[in-house]
């Protein structure tokens, strides 16, 4: 098998990606990884490749990842202009696999390159726009028209949708939604009194995690009108931001507070950056939030802040819906709102306990990379891959 990536940066669909990938080295499958990017400079970070930790766990266990020589800045999209050596690299990347696995559909303007050796790709889908992301909805249709794409995954219910509208033919697309490590994402008093106590954080205060990368989807500014209004109605309340961007280094944050309001409540406001140990910072909260306005599929932050106990808060954007509801709490994209269903939720945090627990297998990284490695054998020996096969 080989991964291709478009990057080594923060985000869910990568972490998803290579969980998935690490699951099917466990069971005895030979992976290796290709990055279109050495580097990458978004979300006001500059993010190495060696540095990132999807990197690390992929080397750790063994798999080989190389890269292209290439550094992503501030631009959309992925230039077509490939070098001899580049595309040179990437025919011998392909040669030693059976399958490909594009992290998306922006590597396909590297796979759809003619002359690199033919090999059936899995085209793993993470979002609910194929419209809003430049030329990869077109690559992914020639590529299909092409006769190289085998199967399509979507991470969510909302994501088959959105591309069978936008034209994808519906027997490739495989719904397989997102899971995560249960004995890493639990619920655990140590680690929560711990991190607490890191902070400066009393046992008694509410705190309220925003977990994303600073991006338009994730609406950042109705976030912090929403901090703004909860901070002011909650005197111990605690909002911790983290993600790609989310630090002080990052000057339109920093606008976006100021805009917001929240001058007299920056102290209570912390902004954390990328974190390793979101499995703590989880557990150490009592409701995980998102107001993501588009885009979003299976947010990895409400499965894995829900599976430490964490009550989820959602606008409805892609599957948040099926995710949060008889768990959490969905809201309308209103300020007012969203603060009132925070202190609700830290509120029921206790009594939703059981909930959250007894949802555990649902959201299990065991069912999720069981079905891609059936989907996978389906793509090798060309048995099962009817439509909706491996949808779990």
């Amino acid at each position: 098998m080989l991964s291709v990536y478009e990057g080594f940066f923060s985000g869910g669909a990568r972490i998803v990606h290579t969980d998935v990938v690490l699951g099917l080295v466990e069971g005895g499958q030979r992976h290796g990884a290709l990055s279109l990017h050495a580097e990458v400079h978004r979300e006001a970070t500059r993010q190495r490749m060696e540095d990132d930790a999807c990197h690390r766990a992929l080397t750790s266990a063994g798999v080989v990842v190389s890269a292209l020589d290439r550094v992503h800045g501030t631009g959309h999209g992925i230039s077509a202009d490939f070098t001899g050596p580049e595309l040179a690299e990437t025919a011998r990347a392909m040669a030693a696999a059976d399958v490909i696995l594009s992290l998306k559909e922006q590597p396909l303007a590297l796979l759809n390159q003619a002359g690199l050796p033919r090999r059936p790709v899995v085209v793993c889908l993470h979002r609910s726009d194929p419209e809003n992301q430049g030329r990869a909805l077109d690559d992914l249709k020639a590529a299909i028209a092409d006769g190289t794409v085998a199967a399509c995954v979507c991470c969510a219910e909302s994501t088959r949708a959105a591309y069978e509208a936008a034209g994808i033919p519906s027997e490739l697309l495989h719904v397989i939604p997102n899971g995560v490590d249960l004995f890493r994402f639990r619920p655990d008093a140590a680690r929560r009194l711990g991190f607490r106590t890191e902070l400066g954080i009393s046992a008694a205060s509410p705190v309220v995690v925003f977990a994303a990368r600073y991006d338009g989807m994730k609406n950042v500014p109705l976030f912090l009108a929403s901090a703004r209004e909860w901070l002011r109605d909650e005197p111990a309340g605690q909002v911790l931001m983290c993600g790609a961007g989310m630090t002080p280094a990052n000057p339109a944050l920093e606008a976006d507070i100021v805009a917001a309001g929240l001058g007299p409540f920056r102290d209570r406001l912390r902004l954390l950056g990328v974190r390793r140990d979101m499995e703590t910072v989880y557990a150490g909260a009592d409701v995980v939030a998102l107001t993501s306005s588009w885009g979003e599929a299976a947010p990895l932050c409400l499965i894995e802040g829900m599976m430490c106990g964490a009550v989820p808060v959602s606008t409805d954007v892609g599957d948040s819906a099926a995710i949060v509801t008889g768990h959490g709490i969905l809201t309308a994209p209103d300020p007012v709102g969203i603060a009132a269903a925070w202190s609700e939720a830290a509120a029921r945090r206790g009594a939703l306990a059981p909930v959250l627990a007894a949802s555990r297998e649902r959201f299990s990284r065991t069912r999720m990379v069981a079905s891609y490695a059936a989907l996978i054998e389906g793509v090798v020996t060309g048995v099962g891959l009817d439509e909706g096969h491996v949808r779990s």
